[in-house]
């Protein structure tokens, strides 16, 4: 009769977890920001790597737009740019890092690496100038929809 007790209260701290896992997974660590923003909480270790990455996309679509700004582009030189910040470097994220970040963070993001796959696809596969730009437009406004959206704050 003593092992009822028991599994209720491991049922009920089964059921604290996975709705304390799932609300942390789509809502992540954040407060309201002083400018409008959502503010996600960061250790600065780790604001410090998701600004490294978004500044290493920012450094591919430059390298893309440059590239295509030239009556002869070097579509080698952008695809292999554009590729390196694709789905492979997202790959590598910190699951601690994730949690931390909501979910509408997470799939922009997402959608930002998947599409610079498949920007350097088009690359390779020869599309116009015009419809690189035009791609490049997709993902770019992703990223100031982010920017506006959210900003980075220290843990507390």
């Amino acid at each position: 009769m003593k092992a009822k007790p028991w599994c209720a209260g491991a049922l009920i701290l089964w059921l604290v977890t996975v709705v304390t896992i799932g609300w942390l997974f789509y809502g992540g660590l954040t407060t309201s920001g002083t400018d409008g923003r959502t503010a996600i909480l960061l250790a600065a270790s780790e604001r410090d790597q998701i600004l490294s990455e978004m500044r290493s996309l920012l450094k591919a679509v430059d390298a893309a737009v440059r590239a295509y700004g030239e009556e002869r582009p070097d579509v080698k030189q952008a695809e292999g740019a554009v590729r390196a910040v694709g789905m492979q470097q997202a790959a590598d994220v910190n699951p601690v890092i994730m949690a931390k970040l909501p979910l509408a963070f997470k799939q922009m993001g997402m959608s930002v690496h998947r599409d610079m796959d498949a920007l350097a696809d088009a690359m390779v596969a020869g599309e116009t100038p015009q419809q690189i730009m035009n791609r490049l437009a997709g993902i770019t406004a992703r990223c100031t929809t982010c920017h506006d959206l959210y900003r980075f704050a220290a843990e507390k």
